[in-house]
């Protein structure tokens, strides 16, 4: 096809970006008009690729993707937070040349972009699309991300592209004294795109958005556990190094369980990011439920989303919260129900609801949470309040206003 119907899919896609608020300054739209993804993806369709997915480039031996061109929609919201402006120097830490061709537009004529992935395959695309695509002078490295790239810091931005479960100290010593990181940081399961800006020795959040990305590889690769519940077909995803007994909770599941509803309802076009955050914070035995479609068809589970659904686990039961149950014929509203699994599932399934209902009465529509990160060695007394999580580099505290 002719790079006119390139443009026109371009376009429509920025314009349902720009509808839907992901994109709300002009700097960002204007990169996204202007670099041609589909040359970033050229397995892809023009089709898929300006679709809002992420395309696979890259899978391992067991077909997991480890390296992608990310969803459209999780691009534009990171570039958002970081705030990058002309003239900064920008670090890209997990690579594919997209986002650096987006960020190279970003800082101008006068900044700068370096772009570094630990896999050389994925270097030797980057290093053939970038200049390509017109992004001749895009620095592009292979190495290990846990070390960032020293010879080019202080850096004004700093962005991670890649699952990270800890922010190394390397990430903060080159970042500029009033620098801003934004990373997919795992909190307890969850992975959010935080906007942290540097205050000294630690860093504090100025926004972030729920996203999904290959986990990190090298050095500071730490991927979450998957206890497997019924074949491959339902699994407990466990972060933190959580220890559960898993022939105990395979024993549950294939008892019936106890449904609650809450009483809590949503909008269909409703956003409740927050909720899973909050839960997080509130319930030790917090974890993630994922489930394969053959599971649900069978009625075995009835999880809220397939990949990660929000549950809590002790000894030998767990709980979950289900698909949102239509409350009105048009289906415009949905009510929040919970599961619950084993001789303790009807007294989990109890707790989770009743978190439910306190996000509902007291985080719903608020500002959202405030995230924290200071190195691993900071004394108790120093860290601000809140739920605090504890990492080999730093200890995250996450509070709600």
């Amino acid at each position: 096809m002719s790079e006119a119907h390139a443009h026109a899919f371009r376009d429509k896609l920025v314009d349902n970006l720009v509808a839907d608020s992901t994109v709300h300054t002009d700097r960002v739209e204007s990169a996204l008009r202007t670099v041609p993804r589909h040359q970033f993806a050229p397995e892809a369709t023009l089709a898929e690729a300006y679709a809002d997915e992420a395309v696979v480039t890259k899978r391992d031996q067991h077909g997991l993707a480890i390296s992608s061109v990310s969803a459209p929609q999780v691009i534009a919201m990171m570039l958002e937070l970081l705030d990058v402006r002309p003239g900064h120097r920008v670090l890209e830490i997990g690579s594919g040349g997209y986002n650096a061709a987006l960020l190279r537009e970003l800082v101008g004529v006068n900044g700068h972009v370096t772009t570094l992935d630990i896999d050389q395959d994925v270097v030797d695309r980057a290093s053939r699309f970038l200049p390509a695509a017109g992004y001749p002078d895009v620095r592009v490295l292979c190495a290990d991300g846990e070390y960032g790239a020293p010879d080019g810091a202080p850096y004004d931005r700093i962005i991670v592209t890649v699952g990270a479960a800890d922010i190394p100290p390397t990430w903060i010593h080159q970042l500029a004294p009033d620098g801003r990181l934004v990373v997919p940081l795992r909190l307890r399961n969850l992975t959010r795109a935080i906007a942290f800006d540097r205050r000294g020795n630690h860093l504090a959040s100025d926004g972030y958005g729920p996203c999904g990305f290959v986990p990190m590889q090298g050095a500071g690769e730490d991927r979450e556990q998957l206890v497997l519940l019924a074949g491959r077909e339902v699994g407990l995803r466990l972060d933190g190094g959580m220890q559960v007994d898993a022939e105990a909770l395979r024993s549950a599941l294939a008892q019936p369980g106890t449904d609650l509803w809450t009483g809590v309802t949503v909008g269909q076009q409703e956003p409740f990011d927050d909720l899973e955050l909050q839960l997080s914070t509130a319930l030790p035995g917090f974890c993630q439920l994922a489930a394969q479609k053959l599971a649900f068809d069978s009625g075995l589970v009835n999880a809220s989303w397939r990949a990660a659904s929000p549950a809590v686990v002790a000894d030998d039961s767990f709980a979950y919260r289900m698909r949102p149950h239509p409350v009105d014929e048009d289906h415009t509203s949905y009510e929040f129900g919970v599961r619950g699994h084993g001789p303790r599932g009807a007294e989990l399934a109890e707790q989770l609801a009743d978190q439910i209902r306190t996000w509902n009465e007291c985080q719903r529509g608020g500002p959202g949470a405030r995230i924290t990160a200071y190195p691993a060695d900071t004394p108790e007394s120093h860290l601000p309040e809140g739920f605090v999580i504890d990492k080999p580099h730093t200890r995250v505290t996450i509070s709600w206003p």
